[in-house]
């Protein structure tokens, strides 16, 4: 998994195949510790998917970007809703937020590029209800 713009001999890869996760990083210092494991926390209960937990992701140093591609359930959609409103969401002190994510429907997958480390270390794929007009007025 290329992050667009960037070598892919600087990128370092992880994947998660039986929740169906990866990460790729390009950073500065990316410790040997550094890697994905299937999170034992609860998701939220919009969840499209299986929580994911960013091993030593404090622990990353300089860094530039982190793609962040998880498969998400398309049946687990409430009822009307869109296939395209998932995202990537991360657990923070103020609970789940969603980042700005792409979906992918053929793959049946969601993509966060971040140019920092994310604001938490377990991330899910969600059902992301926000509508874009609010999203420009809280950024």
């Amino acid at each position: 998994m290329a992050i667009p713009g960037y070598d892919s001999s600087n990128v370092a890869e992880y994947t998660l195949e039986q929740v169906g996760a990866r990460v790729a990083v390009v950073a500065g210092v990316v410790p040997d510790a550094f890697g994905l494991e299937k999170s034992g926390d609860e998701g939220p209960v919009d969840a499209l998917g299986d929580p994911v937990e960013l091993q030593a992701v404090d622990d990353l140093k300089a860094v530039e970007a982190v793609e962040i591609t998880l498969v998400y359930d398309p049946s687990r959609l409430p009822p009307g809703a869109s296939p395209t409103d998932v995202a990537v969401a991360v657990d923070t002190d103020k609970g789940w937020e969603p980042l700005e994510s792409t979906v992918d429907l053929e793959e049946t997958t969601v993509t966060a590029l971040l140019n920092d480390r994310p604001p938490g270390s377990t991330v899910v794929a969600g059902y992301d209800d926000r509508d874009d007009e609010s999203d420009e007025t809280s950024a």
